[in-house]
């Protein structure tokens, strides 16, 4: 496989990717071509969809960039790890920190979820999906995470297949050593969802529903208490270290 350019621009557009098609800029699209990385026609970036791999692509336009021609195919597609990060959502530039950092760890989907004590109770999915693109075009992320809508804590664990692996992150278990638990015999084979939950913690009651669910592993995430954004990042690295991508092709 090509190694990454970490040099080219990269640009995600919604559209079908292959040699000889011309996909037509957005405006702004067209202003941080020209605007902010002064590129102009004939040159060349790397573009990706989600769904085609990634392409060498060429600005054409005369006063400004109006669309691409797309070249080669630089990295074919790639899938992410069946990791769900479910989390209680956070208030603006902390929430836009989490679902970057989500993205960056491999996150296939982002699930917020309402619980007794979270603070946020509206959710921008649009703002979720624009750090979501822009993380992946950063890092040179091929697929983008789903962004799912908000739903009651109750709601999604009555919804979720019993066959995938909860990792449920809570501040008053027992200090273990969370990759130990990770290792002890756990497999991911139908899929794994990390649950953080909000500032407050979880209520008693969400606890007892939690510790009900199928194939649940109650993690602590060290002896100090982590704030909603850190411990999530710090789950997900735990996660992919010992159940994801992070070791290699199993």
């Amino acid at each position: 496989m090509p190694e990454l350019d970490f040099r080219a621009p990269r640009l995600f557009v919604d559209a079908p990717l292959s040699p000889g098609e011309r996909v037509t800029l957005e405006r702004n699209q067209s202003n941080y071509l020209g605007n902010v990385l002064r590129l102009s026609a004939g040159e060349s970036i790397l573009v990706f969809n989600g769904r085609d791999g990634e392409w060498q692509a060429q600005i054409i336009g005369r006063k400004r960039a109006d669309s691409l021609e797309i070249l080669i195919q630089n990295r074919p597609q790639d899938h992410l790890p069946d990791i769900a990060y479910v989390f209680a959502p956070l208030k603006h530039a902390r929430l836009d920190y989490m679902v970057q950092k989500a993205v960056e760890m491999g996150a296939s989907k982002l699930q917020p979820v309402l619980t007794r004590f979270t603070q946020v109770s509206r959710v921008n999915g649009e703002r979720m999906r624009a750090n979501v693109i822009e993380a992946a075009e950063q890092c040179g992320i091929l697929s983008l995470a789903d962004v799912a809508e908000p739903m009651p804590l109750d709601r999604f664990l009555s919804q979720r297949q019993p066959e995938r692996l909860l990792v449920f992150c809570d501040e008053a278990a027992e200090t273990t050593s969370p990759l130990q638990a990770l290792q002890n015999g756990l497999t991911a084979a139908g899929g794994i969802d990390i649950l953080i939950g909000p500032e407050g913690g979880f209520a008693e009651e969400e606890r007892t529903l939690l510790l009900r669910q199928p194939r649940t592993l109650r993690l602590s995430l060290g002896p100090r208490i982590l704030r909603a954004d850190t411990a999530g990042v710090a789950a997900l690295a735990l996660v992919q270290a010992a159940l994801g991508d992070w070791a290699g092709p199993g």
